[in-house]
């Protein structure tokens, strides 16, 4: 069993402990004995991974999340099925925010990821600069450079500190690891996305005794 969350850049595969992303365009190909458990934001990419691989089972329908929000995304779902309590950040493109309470989603938002802050100044010539991401959030900054990144940096830091309050930070994302250094009270883990999956499965179909 190969778990594949698509995503809107890239699919990222979990198989034996082992996690990697693929181009859509440049899809391997997989044991034909396995069967692809996936989760899809994006139509094209997943047309493109049914045409490479015969055996493939798509899990949305079977994720199930206590809520009331309207509209979230099958990826945020199976994150925040793996965490029971918590506030969940997954720090990609964009940075999307979940707060789980013994089980129930309480709401969420969405704010820009890193890149995302870099691209908003791409037009103004003057502060169209690299981000300077060990820049010191406890003085003011004295160049432009730094002032960039202390906006795009503290914007972040204080937010998830105001929302997190005394609940543990889940990270996971490709800029998790490096805004958890900003807390305590946290840890990345790049699995969530798939321990959700893997919680769904478990749920609806092994304790059941169906196996996909």
């Amino acid at each position: 069993m190969i778990l594949c969350d698509i995503g809107n850049s890239f699919l990222h595969f979990y198989y034996c402990g082992r996690i990697w992303k693929e181009d859509k365009h440049a899809l391997t190909p997989k044991d034909p004995k396995e069967t692809i458990i996936y989760i899809s934001v994006n139509k094209d990419s997943t047309n493109a991974l049914l045409r490479s691989h015969k055996r493939c089972f798509d899990l949305c329908n079977h994720l199930n999340l206590d809520t009331t929000y309207k509209g979230l995304g099958v990826d945020r779902i199976a994150t925040c099925m793996a965490v029971n309590d918590g506030v969940i950040v997954d720090a990609g493109s964009a940075l999307t925010v979940d707060i789980m309470h013994q089980g129930i989603h309480l709401g969420g938002f969405i704010m820009p990821g890193i890149l995302q802050y870099r691209k908003m100044f791409s037009n103004i010539a003057i502060l169209d600069q690299e981000m300077n991401l060990s820049v010191d959030l406890n003085t003011f900054p004295q160049n432009t450079k730094d002032a960039i990144s202390y906006g795009m940096l503290k914007s972040i830091v204080l937010m998830l500190q105001t929302i997190s309050k005394n609940k543990r930070i889940h990270f996971t994302g490709g800029d998790g690891k490096f805004l958890s250094h900003f807390f305590e009270n946290c840890f990345y883990d790049d699995l969530l996305v798939f321990k959700g999956m893997q919680k769904a499965i478990e749920t609806n179909f092994t304790a059941k005794g169906i196996y996909l």
